[in-house]
């Protein structure tokens, strides 16, 4: 892989990945190590590259990676991520800095973007050019290493980060990861999903009855009780109108 300048498996040991990218055992000092990752099934990748997503460098504040970068040109930092321990968004939610100087991503709710135990990749394009670091049309001066900064918020959880690349070249030719399921959508998403309505689709509905049910339909027909007395006027009138014929 001639594109990767720089590979870490953060918190973890060496790694090669389907893609031939070896990534470098990690000996940062600062922050926290962590394997917790290894209790869950990754989603998105390949089972023999779970381990990059299991494994992950944590801090209770910030923390930082300084990188080595000489070269003028045309740069990608890739960054790892999985959440393995909140079941909800806004929990975990961290900024990340290029340099101290760029804010590359202002609020990461890694959650929120893929969902608990699933890979998410994040690509920041950048640039250095005469002693410059570019991103995003802002520069700034550059002496020859990248500060990959993880800054935690304060009513947040801690930042973390599960591996990092440093690619030469450009996003279209990082391999990506495969789309996320139906299932392993965010349920933000999945309930925007349902509210679409479907024509197709037939709503069977459970009909109420409107009143107490009535065991005898006849119970409250007072016209049977009436029926004599009708009869009695009926055979009275013809004898009254005789009568007054005479």
């Amino acid at each position: 892989m001639d594109h990767v300048m720089y590979a870490i498996n953060c918190g973890g040991d060496a790694h090669t990945d389907a893609n031939g990218i070896r990534y470098r055992k990690d000996y940062l000092k600062s922050g926290i190590t962590s394997d917790y990752g290894r209790n869950s099934f990754i989603s998105r990748v390949s089972r023999e590259d779970m381990a990059l997503y299991q494994t992950e460098r944590y801090d209770l504040n910030s923390f930082s990676y300084e990188i080595d970068l000489v070269d003028d040109g045309d740069y990608v930092l890739w960054m790892k991520f999985a959440e393995v321990w909140f079941n909800a968004p806004n929990m975990k939610v961290f900024q990340v800095l290029l340099n101290n100087e760029h804010s590359v991503i202002d609020e990461l709710d890694i959650f929120a973007k893929a969902g608990r135990a699933t890979a998410h990749d994040e690509y920041i394009p950048f640039q250095i050019k005469n002693g410059r670091l570019v991103v995003k049309s802002r520069s700034s001066s550059y002496s020859g290493k990248i500060k990959v900064t993880f800054e935690k918020f304060d009513n947040k959880d801690n930042p973390k980060i599960n591996a990092i690349i440093i690619w030469k070249g450009s996003v279209d030719q990082i391999p990506k990861l495969p789309p996320k399921s139906e299932s392993e959508q965010p349920e933000v998403e999945k309930e925007v999903e349902d509210e679409k309505p479907t024509k197709a689709a037939k709503v069977k509905r459970t009909l109420k009855p409107s009143g107490p049910t009535v065991l005898d339909p006849y119970t409250d027909d007072q016209s049977s009780s009436l029926m004599p007395l009708f009869i009695a006027i009926a055979a009275v009138i013809p004898i009254i109108f005789c009568l007054c014929r005479f």
